[in-house]
């Protein structure tokens, strides 16, 4: 499966681009070889020889840079430029480095422009000069011809392969310390059984969430460790529970490089992301000026848990269906009668729960603030992991266990697993780089905007539900972006915060987590994950209107 997403991104993303690129070629989008009348003003005169550089502004009105590149920016644009002048030739230089406070077109040109990152070159003709008012300088009528860009798309999709690879190895070496660290502790806990003390209080929900793990396997502490450190939000501890859980699971798989039933049910939980207290998606809120940052702990956690409970469901269901290698399309075509009755059964569901039922929901919790609830989780956030060093090394030392040499001995395991997931990391971050930054995703969003109006949601919304299940980078970044649009506090401001807490990037975890242990055929681990994210999805959706439309 993962084999075909993969590609799919690979060649979309490309695709896009090309096309792109050649409808704005033949439209001259970025009017190559074509004047734009400016104003200039620069101290002195100008001189004409010997050749003299000078710092200057450049003025471009509104109504001309909107007639000339076919835009609707609302001000005029004001930028400083250092000029050039050229003995016995009509033309000069100007040189300018581009902000992000400039308008976007210019932004797109200047990214791939030859020469430096973010600036750009051209060519200036002065039409007329005259002293300015103050007699302080010069101020020219002129036009200016810049330099010529084409294939932008392309060379953002060469840039981007580039930058997602780097990433991906950044993330990897960033995972060696605190994979060696973790795994190291687990181990301890392990030979002191007290990972399977923990496994054991809570054999009554994992045998039915995984029946052929055994209750006293490694791989049963492991997993649990990992959903209660998601829980908490402490990422740096879950990641190496979740790999280590993989590996755990590994030995007990039958069919090596095939996913298990248990495998595809650990990731479907963790790919339904449910934390209790969404700190980052609150601190870009706090930085953004919002007057309750917290108050997207109750929805993110409404939606985190409508993605549990589907991805779990999904899960369960897709395993009793099994899909041989090769047959999706036979599975699909015998079973379309099952799929259409089921989602038959979703949509009266959503009827029923956009019909009211939320407010039920709403004023159950009402009792608990988001105040009071965000202290309490981030009291235990601050203390779960000195505990759980203290609490796992001094029971290992109690049961006389030699806690620094199982300690080294599961940082080496640490070690080979951050390692060992690199080539499956770098592949996915790629595919997800060329996929973004050649514009496949901006016509996705164009294609779901009838869709997603159905059930309430703003078109702004739109890029931040498809790109959480992409990239955690790649959609703090556009929940930063729109929250400074439209603010923090604004019902597209709460929820996308709340998207982005009410899910998780499911194609990362998939990578990162099958990667760990080899695994090629992951079954349905990811149709039952993106029924989490679908579900996610519309469970924000419905509380941030119950609550804020």
């Amino acid at each position: 499966m993962l084999n075909y997403v993969w590609l799919a991104l690979l060649f979309l993303g490309i695709g896009t681009a090309v096309t792109t690129d050649l409808i704005n070629q033949n439209e001259n989008k970025y009017r190559n070889n074509e004047s734009l009348s400016v104003v200039i003003s620069f101290p002195g005169f100008l001189e004409k020889k010997p050749e003299k550089s000078y710092q200057a502004t450049l003025e471009v009105k509104q109504q001309d840079f909107n007639s000339f590149y076919n835009e609707n920016i609302p001000y005029d644009v004001t930028i400083p430029v250092k000029l050039t002048s050229h003995p016995g030739k009509s033309e000069n230089s100007i040189y300018f480095k581009v902000q992000k406070s400039d308008p976007k077109i210019w932004q797109d040109m200047a990214a791939a422009a030859s020469g430096e990152k973010d600036n750009l070159t051209g060519m200036i003709m002065i039409d007329s000069l005259v002293m300015s008012p103050a007699g302080q300088g010069s101020i020219a009528k002129a036009h200016i011809i810049l330099e010529n860009v084409s294939f932008l798309k392309i060379k953002s999709v060469t840039n981007a392969a580039l930058d997602y690879a780097g990433t991906a190895v950044t993330i990897a070496l960033g995972l060696i310390g605190i994979m060696a660290l973790w795994i190291g502790i687990m181990k301890i806990a392990e030979e002191a059984g007290l990972i399977a003390i923990i496994a054991s209080w809570l054999k009554p929900v994992t045998k039915k969430l995984f029946p052929e793990v055994p209750p006293d396997h490694p791989a049963m502490g492991s997993m649990i460790m990992n959903i209660s450190a998601n829980m908490l939000g402490l990422g740096n501890a879950a990641t190496p529970f979740g790999l280590k859980a993989m590996e755990e699971l590994d030995e007990l798989n039958p069919n090596k490089g095939t996913a298990t039933n248990a495998m595809c049910t650990f990731l479907a939980i963790n790919t339904a992301g449910m934390t209790l207290i969404p700190a980052t998606a609150i601190a870009i809120r706090a930085a953004a000026g919002s007057s309750e940052p917290a108050v997207i702990i109750g929805t993110s956690l409404f939606g985190s848990l409508c993605a549990t409970v589907a991805g779990i469901i999904a899960a369960k269901t897709l395993e009793k269906f099994p899909i041989k290698k090769g047959q999706s399309s036979v599975w699909i075509k015998n079973n379309l009668t099952g799929l259409f009755i089921l989602l038959v059964i979703a949509a009266l569901v959503l009827l029923v729960i956009y019909s009211g039922t939320g407010k039920l929901i709403t004023n159950a919790f009402s009792f608990l603030s988001a105040k009071t609830f965000k202290g309490i989780i981030e009291t235990f956030s601050t203390i779960a992991i000195p505990l759980l060093i203290v609490l796992f090394v001094g029971y290992g030392a109690v049961k006389k266990i030699k806690v620094y040499e199982k300690f080294i001995e599961g940082a080496k395991e640490g070690f080979n697993i951050a390692v060992r997931i690199i080539p499956y990391l770098v592949a996915m971050l790629v595919a997800i780089g060329i996929f973004r930054a050649g514009g496949a995703m901006d016509w996705l969003v164009y294609i779901l905007h009838p869709v997603t109006n159905l059930i309430g949601m703003p078109a702004e919304a739109i890029p931040m539900a498809l790109m959480r299940p992409l990239s955690g980078s790649g959609s703090l970044g556009v929940m930063a972006e729109t929250i400074s649009v439209h603010g923090a506090d604004s019902f597209i401001g709460i929820l996308v915060s709340t998207l982005y807490g009410s899910s998780e990037t499911t194609f990362y975890v998939l990578a990162v987590y099958f990667g760990a242990v080899n695994i090629k055929n992951i079954r349905h681990a990811l149709p039952a994950g993106l029924i989490a994210d679908l579900a996610g999805i519309l469970g924000a959706v419905f509380i941030v209107r119950i609550l804020f439309g």
